[in-house]
């Protein structure tokens, strides 16, 4: 299953090899995660598992009540086509 440690989303192989993890950064006084880095196996490509750790994301964004800030391509996209993530969407400054 999905691990957390902090600063990232993770899982591993039965042998501890690292199969797909997602990483973020504190922002805003730690008020919010600036998603930054998404990675997945080469070997589980294809199977929703980017999809599955940025979903673990959401869910542990709205139960800290946090906001997230997109940054890598992958998770840019995964809010685009989530509409039903934009309540953890983290308003961006109008300059």
């Amino acid at each position: 299953g999905i691990q957390r440690e902090p600063g990232r989303f993770f899982n591993t192989d039965w042998d501890g090899r690292l199969m797909a993890e997602v990483t973020f950064q504190d922002i805003d006084d730690g008020h919010a995660w600036a998603v930054d880095h998404t990675f997945v196996d080469e070997s589980l490509r294809g199977q929703g598992i980017a999809g599955q750790l940025i979903e673990t994301v959401v869910a542990a964004a709205r139960k800290e009540d946090k906001t997230i800030e997109p940054l890598c391509s992958y998770a840019v996209h995964a809010f685009h086509n989530h509409p039903e993530y934009a309540d953890v969407l983290r308003p961006t400054k109008e300059a």
